[in-house]
């Protein structure tokens, strides 16, 4: 083992220049690029999946509860149904329901001196958790609300700030179109106050949203033959403390006893089908680059024992002659394919890792957000993934390398000595 040790240590650390040291060291810097694009890609795919996916919970929440509209568009003013606080609060008691709040939308048109834009408004109320969405403010603050009255403060996108011209603290006309009890639509109009503009990067919503006080939304829908209308909801939002369970949850709250014939739970997932069918895509290019860099670094590392086995039939036939064993020979060579093995994935390792965390650093890597739903290249470090990619090129070149070695039996001393 000791001679096997020193041979091949002198092969791979001679100074002088010799083409097996070349071969060894290219060996070295393809398994760096294998390893470090292999943590890289799952980092970077991880990290967008999430970061888009989080961002479309943030607006959307998880899980929404709503009447039955099998034929109605995902995206759209819904039915109204009456708000039950006692539904509410058991749905509050399932230990992976973080929260629960009531919301409604109705179309509007905002109006200027010289512009008009349709929006859909999204009435929140008081229990709603702003930090959500404090992230995707650009400017101002969430809505104020009031105890006694609807609130007059409206929070827009930036789109739609920026075709309107309008800035905080801005007033704006709002037209909505409200149907009476005779059948007849009228429109009325109000005065609000621009009191923040947000951002998602997701342009369906940006250009579709604005965010508004349930009680106004309320108000527009009473009228005479309705006396219940502070208790009318387009729907629940729900946020789950882990968003894996959608599904599941959903099943549970539509399964309870006490959940009405007339109501569904919708996934977030089928309110934005696109964007989940996108992201989904995205496993399967991971995977692909993934399987590609693997098979890169396995016919890197064959071949380049190969050649030293080639290079080194004379050694090998004088070494033989000399009575070493097939096993003192093959194990020099198994010692290079190690020592290149584990070279390259320390080296791909560090690489990537401190690469990754630059980039969380300094968000250098920038990213068309109309496009892809984020300005800048989202990152998450699994560490497990990382240690597995680490763990299973090891292996496997491991492995693979054993076949190249099995070379070194065949050789036959005279013939190994004589050869040129």
């Amino acid at each position: 083992m000791k001679v096997a040790g020193f041979i091949a240590n002198r092969i791979a650390f001679n100074q002088q220049k010799s083409f097996s040291r070349f071969i060894i060291r290219l060996s070295i810097v393809a398994t760096v690029i294998s390893v470090a694009v292999m943590i890289i890609t799952l980092a970077f795919a991880d990290g967008f999946q999430e970061t888009v996916s989080q961002k479309v919970f943030s607006f959307w929440g998880h899980i929404h509860v709503q009447d039955k509209q099998p034929y109605k568009s995902i995206i759209a003013q819904e039915s109204s149904i009456t708000k039950n606080d006692t539904l509410a609060d058991e749905i509050k008691k399932n230990p992976r329901v973080e929260s629960i709040h009531p919301f409604a939308t109705k179309y509007a048109m905002l109006k200027t001196k010289d512009e008009i834009e349709g929006v859909l408004v999204k009435g929140l109320d008081s229990t709603y958790n702003f930090d959500h969405i404090r992230r995707f403010i650009q400017q101002g603050r969430p809505i104020r609300f009031n105890d006694s009255t609807y609130s007059r403060e409206i929070m827009l996108s930036a789109y739609t700030a920026g075709q309107l011209h309008l800035k905080v603290n801005d007033k704006i006309l709002i037209y909505f179109i409200k149907v009476d009890s005779s059948g007849d639509s009228k429109i009325r109009p109000d005065k609000l106050t621009v009191c923040g503009i947000y951002k998602t990067g997701i342009d369906e919503y940006d250009r579709t949203f604005a965010i508004g006080d349930l009680k106004l939304i309320q108000r527009l829908n009473a009228d005479s033959s309705n006396k219940n209308w502070r208790n009318d909801i387009g729907g629940y939002e729900i946020f789950l403390k882990d968003y894996k369970k959608i599904d599941e949850v959903a099943d549970e709250i539509y399964s309870m006893e006490d959940f009405p014939l007339t109501w569904d739970t919708r996934s977030v997932k089928d309110i934005s089908p696109n964007i989940f069918d996108w992201l989904n895509m995205q496993d399967v290019t991971r995977n692909v680059l993934i399987g590609f860099m693997i098979l890169v670094a396995v016919i890197n590392l064959i071949t380049c024992l190969i050649i030293l086995v080639l290079e080194r039939i004379r050694m090998i036939g004088i070494l033989k002659s000399l009575g070493a064993s097939d096993w003192t020979v093959q194990e020099i060579f198994l010692r290079h394919s190690v020592f290149i093995t584990l070279t390259g994935i320390i080296t791909g390792a560090a690489f990537a890792i401190g690469f990754l965390y630059l980039q969380k650093e300094t968000g250098f890597i920038k990213l068309k957000e109309e496009a892809y739903y984020v300005s800048e290249a989202a990152v998450k470090i699994v560490w497990w993934q990382v240690g597995a990619i680490c763990a299973g090129t090891l292996l496997v070149c491991f492995l693979v390398l054993m076949i190249p070695s099995i070379l070194v039996r065949k050789i036959q001393p005279v013939k190994a000595i004589h050869f040129r």
